[in-house]
């Protein structure tokens, strides 16, 4: 029974995260074809597709009643992005090595939102009031991102039109994003009852590795070509998402608990690995030897939020 129900958990995370993919290609071109400038394409469409299975997922975990996996899933997910991604894009690309200045905005971004995420937590509960509060903070952020992106880019969008393909992909996609989260949470469930692991471990470690497969394959890929501020960017865009909208977005439907193993063991790596990517942040490079570190500090992770030590 267990490795069935593991089965359906990785075909649900599959399907979870293509139609995402797909999703975000499809939003992208219509967004083009609308006539809408190409910087908010870029801030908006594209930064929060790569957290939509996230999104998803926390949203359907909440219906479901199981409110303790949203909190695992955000966390976890920020810690595997900076601890896991960041250390493998500095471990495979040697070094990555920063030309623009990220302690003058980002780096004070990424911490004032992991502090808002960290304070909202820390009674174990997170409440509606806090959501409101998060999302406020996120649409503050989302409109500095587009002024700031409006002075940097001046172009038009491409041509595109605005085919019945692409509304059939979106409705298509959405379908699935909905199915791949749906079985993807209630796997966790099933696999939790059946190993007596709490699934908000579960859900910090391997549906928060999961979801966070775009962002690996995003930043990878911009660490490979040496496009480093892309790589970074994409990791400081997603963790601001995953904590603020993400938080605030479900809490909207019920309040959140936040479970015991959270806040005893992966918020404090969350901070740890925060003040990681702001050390690094402001010596502007990480040597393959740093990445190297911080894939150990993820593993430890790992195995003290399962009692492996």
């Amino acid at each position: 029974m267990l490795l069935f129900w593991f089965l359906i958990f990785i075909v649900s995370l599959v399907v979870l995260i293509k139609s995402a993919d797909y999703f975000t290609s499809c939003s992208e071109k219509l967004g083009l074809a609308l006539k809408i400038p190409a910087f908010i394409v870029g801030v908006i469409i594209v930064s929060v597709g790569t957290s939509l299975p996230e999104l998803v997922t926390s949203i359907i975990a909440v219906l479901k009643g199981a409110t303790d996996i949203v909190a695992g899933n955000i966390v976890g997910s920020n810690i595997a992005n900076i601890l896991l991604i960041v250390g493998l894009a500095a471990v495979f690309s040697r070094r990555i090595e920063l030309e623009r200045d990220l302690i003058n905005i980002d780096l004070p971004l990424l911490a004032s939102f992991t502090g808002l995420l960290v304070v909202t937590c820390f009674d174990g509960k997170f409440t509606l009031a806090e959501g409101i509060i998060s999302l406020i903070a996120f649409l503050v952020y989302i409109h500095y991102s587009i002024v700031d992106r409006e002075r940097e880019i001046d172009e038009l969008p491409p041509k595109e039109k605005v085919r019945f393909s692409l509304i059939f992909g979106l409705t298509f996609s959405l379908l699935f994003l909905y199915l791949g989260a749906k079985f993807t949470i209630e796997s966790v469930v099933k696999i939790s009852e059946i190993t007596k692991i709490g699934t908000s471990a579960i859900a910090s470690t391997v549906v928060a590795l999961g979801t966070s497969l775009p962002e690996l394959a995003v930043s990878l890929q911009a660490a490979l070509k040496k496009k480093f501020e892309i790589s970074l960017g994409n990791i400081i865009g997603s963790n601001i998402f995953n904590g603020s909208f993400i938080m605030g977005a479900s809490v909207l439907i019920k309040p959140l608990d936040i479970a015991q193993d959270v806040l005893l063991i992966a918020i404090p790596f969350l901070i740890a690995s925060t003040l990681l990517m702001i050390f690094s942040g402001i010596s502007k490079k990480i040597h393959n030897w740093e990445g190297a570190i911080f894939l150990l500090i993820y593993i430890v992770f790992v195995a003290k939020l399962f009692n492996l030590f």
